[in-house]
């Protein structure tokens, strides 16, 4: 019986502790991947704000009414830096804030990517823990040729 409240612990711990925490992660590292996208957006639209001389535009005055609008000189642009803060940048500044920041980006997704592995891993371990505490025998285990 003893054994038997042991497994009932550790399926409780992956379900509730580990497949929990793999979610978290995986979320994260999904926001992650969405700011990367939008920072590669906005590379895109930077570079071709610097070819555009002078800049035609529409902008929407509310309730979907748009009015055109055109900029002579397009050579500042404001920056989100977070937290409602923005920076009034030159073009090529902004350029650099957006490698920085894509590279930070890169760095936080690899580094969820790594916690993730080490989550399915832990789950692994407890999953096979659970097995041999049952009595289970291994899965067979498929041979490449």
């Amino acid at each position: 019986m003893a054994a038997a409240g042991k497994a009932q612990r550790y399926e409780a711990f992956v379900s509730d502790v580990l497949q929990r925490d793999l979610r978290r992660v995986q979320e994260q590292r999904d926001s992650i991947f969405e700011q990367q996208a939008q920072v590669l957006q906005l590379r895109t639209a930077l570079a071709r704000l610097q070819e555009a001389h002078p800049l035609r535009t529409q902008v929407d005055l509310g309730c979907n009414f748009f009015v055109t609008a055109e900029v002579p000189s397009p050579q500042r642009v404001f920056v989100a830096l977070g937290y409602g803060f923005f920076a009034e940048l030159t073009l090529p500044e902004a350029l650099r804030h957006l490698d920085r920041r894509s590279r930070l980006l890169d760095r936080l997704s690899e580094s969820l990517t790594r916690d993730g592995a080490k989550i399915r891993a832990h789950i692994r371990l407890v999953l096979e823990g659970l097995r041999e505490l049952q009595g289970l025998q291994d899965p067979p285990t498929t041979s490449d040729p």
